[in-house]
């Protein structure tokens, strides 16, 4: 079974790492000015942008990073008001950017962007990858905002960038992609191996990749006692033909293989 450890993904605070967060409408900003209470608080980001903001009215956000809005406030409080104003900005909540999770998930839907969200911290939200989830995901990059799940092939200008999951639940962070605004994480359907004779269980499974012969007898629950695991083969289509392939229990299987453990002769 395949799953992505569900760690938490919660919104953070304005940071060295997330000041260049594009704020977008409906983000709701916190703003603090040191020593000045009633400038303080938080507010909404408009449809067209702007927020209004005491003694500066309309304010431009929409577009701009967090580290941009702060100098801007700044350097309008400082122009008559106060002296070297220190202001802080950072994101409350975030409704602007969103990534859509798709797939084999157990909870598929679109989820806000923090500015900062990895791909684990997607899978995670969306309670990581379920039973029949493959060995790999899809990242779907539609130019322009398309504000809809993409699948692969839906769209031809679309970069598909290809995650290995087994690598990514073994640390290496190569394969936990930043997401942009708009991406689409498809998780696919694993690939299925058959087992079949004497075995406790048989069956369809779903294809993990590096199964060995042994593995796929295990996820039949092992063989009967009148199972003959050493005379096991595989069933495999090649060039569109059917053929058996001698197989020890250490050779690795391909999707599609069906491994079947013949009666013991005596």
């Amino acid at each position: 079974m395949l799953a992505v450890c569900a760690v938490a993904a919660l919104p953070r605070a304005s940071s060295a790492q997330n000041t260049n967060y594009v704020i977008g409408p409906q983000d709701v900003l916190n703003i603090t000015v040191w020593e000045q209470a009633d400038l303080s608080g938080k507010f909404s980001v408009e449809a067209d942008g702007s927020f209004s903001f005491p003694l500066l009215g309309r304010i431009k956000a929409g577009g701009m990073t967090l580290r941009a809005v702060e100098d801007e406030l700044k350097t309008k409080l400082g122009e008559g008001f106060f002296k070297n104003p220190q202001v802080t900005v950072s994101v409350e909540q975030y409704r602007s950017q969103r990534v859509f999770v798709v797939g084999e998930v157990r909870t598929p839907g679109a989820y806000s962007l923090s500015g900062d969200t990895t791909l684990i911290e997607a899978l995670a939200r969306a309670g990581s990858t379920s039973a029949d989830a493959g060995g790999e995901v899809l990242i779907i990059r539609s130019p322009g905002n398309v504000g809809a799940p993409v699948l692969p092939n839906q769209d031809g200008r679309a970069e598909v960038i290809h995650i290995d999951l087994h690598e990514l639940q073994t640390g290496l962070l190569s394969q936990n992609a930043q997401l942009h605004d708009d991406d689409t994480i498809f998780v696919p359907r694993a690939e299925l191996i058959y087992v079949f004779g004497q075995v406790q269980n048989p069956g369809a499974y779903p294809y993990q990749r590096g199964t060995t012969v042994l593995q796929a007898l295990s996820l039949a629950h092992g063989v009967t006692d009148r199972g003959a695991s050493g005379r096991a083969k595989v069933v495999r289509i090649v060039n569109g033909k059917k053929t058996e392939v001698k197989v020890k229990l250490d050779d690795l299987v391909k999707p599609g293989d069906t491994v079947v453990v013949p009666e013991r002769f005596f």
